[in-house]
């Protein structure tokens, strides 16, 4: 049974995720989280939201017959009245970031009570490799794998690193057989990116990840619904990232073998070159 390439796309323009979900069937991602992440990203070049509670009432008007996922903040003091907000504003899923163990995660279940789609966004080491202990303890259905905060946690150089390395081989193998639906990271457009989706999506079906977020540099940050219809052709552009995925899926064992020792091959290559580059600096 082959699976379908689900997509989220953060954007704080309400014509852009109607648009994009459309043509695209892309999922609304509204992210307000900023505790700590400046702190742990503050050098690098990824996605900062500026997006507050407001906007997830903006979105949730916008899309009604859409799935609005929300990333609120970590674990804190005012999480309850944070997570009750948002639920009440119409959030259908909830994603909690930057937790460590299966107690956070218990947590925030209890906290969201049922009233929306936990997410929980694994993107620590720790907490990726309780994914076997966390995942039936809760009775997730859903998460996502975040490769930004992993990365950093692992003292890795480059993005992808965690792919390589191996990390996320066994976990992966438990939610696969687990049946449970989870995605990896985010991806930039055919052709294109460090490590681009031509490759990077065999990865996706060989590991079981089934959804990616479609990153900043897909459109281009396209502020309006005018940018982004005069930088792409949006639902062009998604077609073929499903067509690439499809084509995965027809591989066999030994071909999604040969594509992972090339996709990590090239990981490594590429955090091989960020190397030299800090050591020259």
């Amino acid at each position: 049974m082959t699976a379908s390439l689900r997509f989220m796309l953060v954007s704080n323009d309400t014509e852009i995720a109607r648009h994009v979900a459309q043509v695209g069937g892309i999922d609304a991602f509204v992210d307000l989280e900023f505790m700590g992440k400046t702190e742990r990203q503050g050098h690098l070049t990824t996605w900062k939201s500026k997006q507050t509670i407001d906007d997830v009432s903006r979105m949730r008007e916008a899309l009604a017959d859409c799935y609005v996922l929300v990333r609120v903040n970590p674990l804190h003091d005012g999480s309850r009245r944070e997570i009750d907000e948002v639920v009440a504003r119409g959030a259908d899923g909830v994603m909690l970031p930057m937790f460590h163990d299966r107690a956070s995660v218990e947590r925030f279940c209890d906290l969201l009570a049922g009233r929306a789609e936990p997410v929980p966004l694994f993107e620590t080491s720790a907490s990726v490799a309780a994914i076997p202990d966390i995942v039936p303890a809760v009775g997730l259905r859903r998460l996502h794998i975040g490769m930004n905060d992993l990365h950093l946690d692992l003292k890795n150089d480059f993005l992808f690193e965690p792919l390589a390395n191996g990390v996320l081989e066994a976990p992966c193998a438990f939610l696969r057989e687990a049946d449970v639906e989870f995605g990896i990271g985010g991806i930039a457009r055919a052709g294109e990116g460090i490590v681009p989706p031509d490759i990077l999506l065999g990865e996706h079906v060989r590991l079981g990840s089934t959804c990616a977020i479609l990153s900043q540099t897909f459109h281009r940050n396209a502020q309006t619904l005018d940018e982004l219809r005069g930088s792409m052709d949006f639902a062009s552009e998604v077609a073929k990232l499903r067509a690439i995925f499809d084509a995965f899926q027809s591989q066999t064992s030994d071909d999604l073998e040969l594509n992972r020792v090339a996709t990590h091959d090239h990981i490594r290559q590429a955090a091989e070159m960020v190397r030299l580059r800090k050591a020259s600096q």
